[in-house]
């Protein structure tokens, strides 16, 4: 007899097999990893990005299109959505006041222009989709040009597989032949702007049919150049500090707006424009001519002037290439070293 006495325990008879589980349907349910197919979805085109909404242009019929607003999916939240990009978009795509749609898949891209925050930082920033243009923008004067910008301009796009133009403005305030002096050789194309007459005529015609971003300096002109192109952006404007020399940033946004049967891609002005994640060897092959003779330098060679062994130096001074332009790949590459060497230094 236990000195419990004759206490009998009331569940003695029943184990852990015997409670009764509150049946729960969320929980018991089979997940699936399968997501609905979308047939029904229509393509886009996103031209403006605000706050987690996406402005898109989608095609009506044969020849008009609407703006739609439209969120992402949840399964897309991950994944960066930029201008210039072809997206998949369902519900409702009249584009009436109100209404949204949503982005369920982002089509694959032809092209990427990215940028990192500084040279030290590996981290990409995605600035455009589909870009097949690079407009550079740059002043003769007022704010100064700024050869080493247009250099990682250059850089980013080579890397991306973009082709490079440049248009060069005020250029009836300075001679814009000595800054240019640096990229001959490298085949540009370039345009010559004064204040109050650019080459509209020449820059629609080039331009038409191409998805084209537009990048430069804070001042130098660039949103006027958008504006004159196409009237109806309405792009913010302003003028230069003169106790600074610096150009205000008025474009805080980038936006697209269609010209011809293609589109033009006006981004915020910049600074700086950080190349942490561009690798020399697809620099060097936007000049096959140049990538290949370079294919015969020592391993870890940069290219640069003061290496001995550089095939590209000796086939510059041999007359086997053309001097000025190995002159400005080097100094090309001589920014991405020193982008390296900061990155290692951090």
């Amino acid at each position: 007899m236990s000195w419990l006495g004759d206490y009998e325990d009331p569940y003695e008879d029943y184990d852990e097999s015997s409670v009764r589980e509150r049946p729960n349907p969320k929980a018991n349910r089979a997940r699936s990893k399968q997501r609905p197919a979308h047939e029904d979805a229509v393509t886009g085109i996103v031209t403006a990005v605000d706050r987690g909404r996406y402005t898109l242009a989608v095609r009506v019929g044969e020849t008009d299109e609407s703006v739609v607003t439209a969120a992402r999916a949840r399964e897309l939240r991950r994944q960066a959505i930029v201008a210039g990009d072809r997206v998949d978009v369902v519900g409702d795509t009249t584009g009436e006041e109100g209404t949204l749609a949503r982005i369920v898949r982002i089509q694959p891209r032809s092209t990427v222009l990215r940028r990192s925050a500084d040279d030290a930082d590996v981290v990409e920033r995605v600035i455009v989709a589909n870009a097949d243009v690079l407009l550079m923008v740059v002043a003769a004067a007022d704010p100064e040009p700024r050869p080493g910008l247009v250099d990682r301009y250059l850089v980013a796009a080579l890397d991306a597989g973009i082709v490079p133009v440049m248009v060069v403005t005020k250029t009836d305030v300075a001679d814009p032949e000595p800054f240019l002096a640096n990229f001959e050789g490298l085949g540009i194309e370039v345009w010559r702007s004064s204040i109050d007459d650019p080459p509209l005529d020449e820059l629609h015609a080039r331009l038409d049919g191409h998805t084209t971003v537009a990048v430069g300096h804070s001042g130098v002109g660039k949103s006027t150049l958008v504006n004159a192109l196409v009237p109806s952006a309405n792009r913010a404007v302003s003028h230069v500090n003169a106790v600074t020399g610096r150009g205000r940033h008025t474009s805080s946004s980038t936006v697209s707006f269609k010209l011809g049967d293609g589109w033009i891609i006006d981004t915020p002005g910049v600074r700086s424009f950080g190349l942490g994640h561009v690798a020399t060897a697809n620099v060097l092959q936007g000049f096959p001519d140049l990538a290949a003779v370079a294919e015969d330098c020592p391993r870890g060679c940069a290219h640069q002037p003061d290496e001995e062994y550089c095939e590209l130096a000796i086939a510059a001074a041999e007359g086997r290439l053309e001097p000025r332009r190995v002159a400005s790949m080097q100094r090309m590459l001589a920014t991405l070293v020193a982008a390296r060497r900061q990155r290692f230094e951090e």
